[in-house]
């Protein structure tokens, strides 16, 4: 049976077909609003309209950013559009042409399932996915099942707190640990570093169009590339603090694999080094247990779309 998978983010949605070895027959794309909610239920059922004209799908999952209800109908809240409470499955479904069930995901569980059946993970029966992106998502998976939570809302290790009192979080918190490993927080330090020590972020700056305010993640990840020092140090840092808070994790949920998933993942050994040598450095027991692995996603942009639709699918 097709399914639909829908990645909604804060400026777009894309939207495919997948079939059931998860492969994406058919994508479209729709751009949206953030703080206009109508019309992203709009865009979706239009996209999906469009796509079911030339493919019967049995399902339709929608994956969005935010606590999603236990029930997978609704948002509880989003922190980049303007879902509170809100029943999206029914809004969605009642635009719809056809009879099929809609069902919600949050995005990196659903990043993190296409990972765990048709990608990185798809050996595993324990694993732990990293969505290294604006902010930090994820994903658990214990014993082949999808860990939802008693509310839905698991797997928010975003938001551990790995700093007293440090850097102020959307969520209302300091010291989060997407604060300090996700790409918001690669390009804060790189433009900090770039103001503080100019005489070493010349390729940095240059990069961006001579100017820091400009200064972006890929910009770092270029100059690394090419062997930028300053560049290689920022990565290394990134990676130390996803190394570190996935020891911790691991404390708790002993994964077989860790995977990386994100637009960081681009940068490859210059932050997956970093990562492994500073998750075993902080690992309790080590020598004494099995080391996880910790390898990059696969699927890239399109593991939500692949990972809503085949959870839809079940």
């Amino acid at each position: 049976m097709h399914a639909i998978g829908v990645d909604i983010g804060g400026t777009k949605i894309a939207v495919g077909v997948v079939d059931e070895a998860g492969n994406i027959l058919a994508k479209v794309r729709r751009e949206t609003v953030a703080d206009d909610v109508a019309d992203i239920d709009r865009a979706i059922a239009d996209a999906c309209a469009e796509l079911t004209k030339e493919h019967e799908v049995g399902a339709i999952g929608l994956a969005a950013a935010g606590f999603v209800s236990p029930d997978r109908r609704s948002v509880l809240f989003a922190p980049n559009i303007a879902w509170r409470e809100y029943p999206l499955a029914e809004r969605v479904e009642a635009l719809l042409d056809v009879d099929v069930p809609v069902v919600v995901e949050n995005d990196a569980n659903a990043a993190g399932w296409a990972e765990f059946r048709f990608g990185a993970a798809r050996e595993a029966t324990d694993m732990l996915m990293l969505t290294v992106g604006t902010g930090l998502g994820g994903a658990i998976v214990v014993d082949r099942e999808l860990v939802r939570g008693k509310w839905g809302v698991a797997a928010e290790v975003g938001h551990m707190r790995v700093v007293p009192g440090g850097h102020y979080c959307g969520c209302g918190h300091e010291g989060c640990w997407e604060q300090y490993a996700s790409g918001t927080a690669l390009v804060r330090d790189a433009r900090q570093a770039a103001i503080a020590q100019p005489e070493r972020a010349g390729r940095l700056i240059e990069l961006a169009g001579g100017d820091v305010a400009g200064l972006e993640g890929p910009h770092v990840t270029q100059a690394a590339q090419e062997g930028d020092d300053l560049a290689v140090e920022l990565l290394a840092t990134l990676g130390r603090w996803i190394g570190e808070g996935s020891a911790s994790v691991a404390a708790l949920l002993d994964p077989e694999l860790i995977v990386i998933g994100g637009g960081v993942g681009a940068a490859g050994d210059l932050l997956l080094l970093p990562v492994r040598k500073a998750y075993e450095a902080q690992l309790s027991a080590l020598g004494h247990r099995p080391v996880a692995q910790i390898e990059l996603a696969e699927h890239g942009n399109e593991a939500g779309i692949i990972g809503a639709a085949d959870l839809a699918r079940r």
